[in-house]
């Protein structure tokens, strides 16, 4: 199965957090990273009172249901010391699945696809760097679709 994550990063070495994030979801044998995009600076959503965030977006292909590959990336967040404090606050490493497959979840664990992604450039720009021709959620192309913030390229 085809899906698409997004990574971000605000605290300490924000490049180490992403990279080993990265490295630890290609050890798993069922998943394959299979584009990367790069990383990209944005200011925060929700809860702005933070520093700036480093984001990725990644598409892989996997074996596990999303359930499963939401677990997975719980497991990773957990062992890069995230910590779920307060909503939109800083982070270690947050890891948002956005897409798996065309399937829909309204599970209260698991809302696929993401229920913000069209709304968040800090999703959108890495998400088109990799895949310039998704069609979103809405029906509309990703090149369509902005989204909010400002977004700059860091590597």
């Amino acid at each position: 199965m085809q899906a698409y994550l997004s990574l971000g990063s605000n605290m300490g070495n924000k490049g180490y957090y992403l990279r080993e994030a990265l490295r630890l979801l290609g050890e798993n044998q069922r998943i394959r990273i299979m584009a990367q995009s790069h990383i990209y600076e944005t200011k925060p959503w929700g809860y702005t009172d933070q520093d700036d965030f480093w984001n990725v977006a990644v598409e892989i292909e996997t074996e596990l249901e999303p359930l499963d590959l939401l677990k997975v990336c719980q497991e990773i967040e957990n062992r890069l010391q995230r910590k779920r404090i307060l909503r939109w606050g800083p982070r270690t490493i947050d890891i948002d699945i956005l897409l798996y497959d065309n399937r829909v979840s309204n599970l209260e664990q698991l809302r696929l696809p993401h229920p913000r992604m069209e709304e968040r450039a800090f999703v959108l720009t890495p998400l088109r760097e990799i895949a310039p021709r998704l069609v979103l959620p809405s029906g509309r192309s990703i090149q369509e679709v902005s989204g909010e913030g400002e977004v700059k390229r860091v590597d």
